[in-house]
């Protein structure tokens, strides 16, 4: 196998789309960690993991990025483009990292060394690269991350000296596993390959079989797929012919779903993706996406979506000259899927039997097909400290990935329970003390007196029969027009019926009272 690799790709494309110079450090961020950086920026001691406040003390001047797989698929479109022109069999197999069946182009360039120059020269005019040729895609990808070519069948002698870390490559998340390895003494991947297959499946299962053999130099599963029936392709014609992104991204979620159904009927799950397009004019478009873990319906859309952001947004002279009027989508590969059906749906659904979340996953993707992809939504608990700050609203479908860790310490966060009902505007109020006079917080972040009324918008006074606070969150003072101060306080207000409310004085240049939540 021969893979080309762009190194630091979410970062270098995170660069290219927003006309950053490469030559300035750079970094990619998520959940507030570094996840790729440049080589300026790792010059200057930037590294993979690192939180955002101690990359910018090392390096000021780095130019910050969000994550966007969208982007990032667009971009390496060219990239993969250019190595089709000089080999067959391109897949894939995430923005950044292509592989290539090396055996039948290297007999035809004149070996795999004159083959690994060829393309370097050819794609390098476009973005850095390294290649690496190996057997096995994981081998032949450490290979490319030391621009190695390794000897047929000598894959196990190269990964042996290797870190075991590398198991936790970009997109595998084995970081857990990782770490235990590591804490039982298992620092190499030879080591690790050493132990017997019997002992890692009793001790680390599924995922650490999976991590052993490629430890061993072999490939993620063993060589046992089967060729998919022709019926298993979904074909689907468009008229008008598809040209707009948006479009492509709200048809890939159904055509996703029925080529996953059609897999699923057969006890498969597809692990190689092939998409084919055909323009009005007669152009035909092709790709292949290889796939270390089977393909769920969103893994096969956001693909269908990455490939249309890449087509159609092209640079001028590389997109299609019409719209994509036919497209197919075909199981270039598969392996038996029976043990993957009963957890599809988990993510979102948690406490459902099988069946009734099956279903439930269903009715939602009718909804999405009646009303658009953005007509579903399901809450992810996200970190934070005011109960609007810690639930976020994800598409379903979407991944449901915290973009901040939930379970680190937050200081000034409210207890349990949060109000079951939090405003999106919160309400104006008024919370006077016994004397009629509103209650502030004085210098030593405390309440000026106990609260004694509330009065809610325009209704009259309400009476506070019980209060507890206040939690103050000093965050963002810095920051023009910020809030300053925000202190909350919980109250139980008299009335027919009784209510609790959480109180919140937002600090600032004009500071008043608002209702931001209510108890049930």
């Amino acid at each position: 196998m021969l893979v080309l690799w762009c190194p630091d790709w979410p970062a270098v494309a995170a660069c290219l789309a927003d006309g950053t110079p490469l030559h300035l450090p750079a970094a990619v961020f998520h959940a507030n960690r570094v996840v790729a950086c440049t080589a300026v920026a790792r010059a200057a001691g930037i590294r993979r993991g690192m939180r955002r406040r101690d990359a910018q003390s090392r390096c000021p001047e780095l130019q910050v990025f969000g994550p966007d797989e969208d982007r990032d698929a667009r971009l390496f479109e060219p990239v993969a483009a250019a190595v089709e022109e000089l080999v067959v069999g391109v897949e894939v197999v995430r923005p950044g990292l292509v592989a290539v069946p090396a055996d039948g182009a290297s007999g035809y360039f004149g070996g795999e060394l004159r083959l690994a120059e060829l393309l370097v020269e050819h794609v390098s005019h476009q973005v850095e690269c390294q290649i690496g040729i190996a057997d096995g895609l994981f081998a032949a990808t450490l290979a490319a991350h030391r621009s190695r070519i390794v000897d047929r069948d000598r894959a196990a002698d190269f990964l042996a000296p290797l870190p075991v870390d590398e198991l936790d490559q970009p997109a595998a998340d084995r970081a857990e596993l990782v770490d235990l390895l590591r804490r039982l003494g298992l620092r190499t991947l030879g080591a690790f390959a050493d132990l017997a297959e019997r002992d890692v499946a009793a001790r680390f299962g599924r995922a650490g079989m999976i991590a052993h053999r490629l430890a061993r130099g072999l490939d993620e599963r063993p060589p046992h797929r089967r060729r998919p029936p022709p019926e298993l392709t979904v074909t689907k014609a468009f008229d008008p012919p598809l040209d707009r992104v948006d479009a492509a991204a709200f048809m890939a979620r159904t055509l996703a779903e029925r080529f996953h159904g059609g897999l699923a009927r057969h006890g498969l799950a597809c692990t190689r993706l092939g998409i084919y397009a055909t323009t009005e004019n007669g152009e035909e478009l092709s790709r292949v996406w290889r796939c270390a873990e089977p393909l769920t319906p969103q893994g096969i859309a956001d693909r269908v979506r990455w490939q249309f952001e890449g087509w159609l947004r092209a640079a001028p002279g590389e997109r299609p000259s019409a719209g994509v009027e036919r497209l197919r989508l075909a199981p270039e590969e598969t392996v038996e899927g029976h043990s993957l059906q009963l957890g599809l749906w988990q993510e979102g659904l948690r406490g459902l039997s099988d069946e009734t979340t099956e279903r439930a996953g269903r009715a939602l993707v009718r909804v999405q097909g009646l009303l658009g992809p953005d007509s579903v939504f399901t809450a992810v608990l996200d970190g934070g400290r005011g109960p609007a700050e810690r639930v976020r609203l994800v598409p379903w479908g979407d991944p449901r990935t915290p973009q901040s860790p939930p379970d680190v310490p937050w200081p000034g966060r409210l207890p349990a329970p949060s109000p079951a009902t939090v405003y999106a505007q919160p309400l104006p109020a008024r919370v006077l003390d016994a004397s009629g006079a509103e209650v502030h917080i004085t210098r030593r972040r405390e309440l000026s007196a106990p609260p004694h009324r509330v009065s809610v918008g325009d209704g009259p006074p309400r009476e506070v029969l019980d209060w507890a606070g206040p939690w103050l969150v000093d965050a963002h003072w810095w920051t023009p027009g910020g809030d300053g101060v925000r202190t909350r306080v919980q109250a139980v207000l008299a009335g027919e019926p009784e209510t609790a409310v959480l109180l919140t004085r937002v600090g600032g240049s004009s500071p008043h009272w608002t209702v931001e939540g209510v108890y049930d």
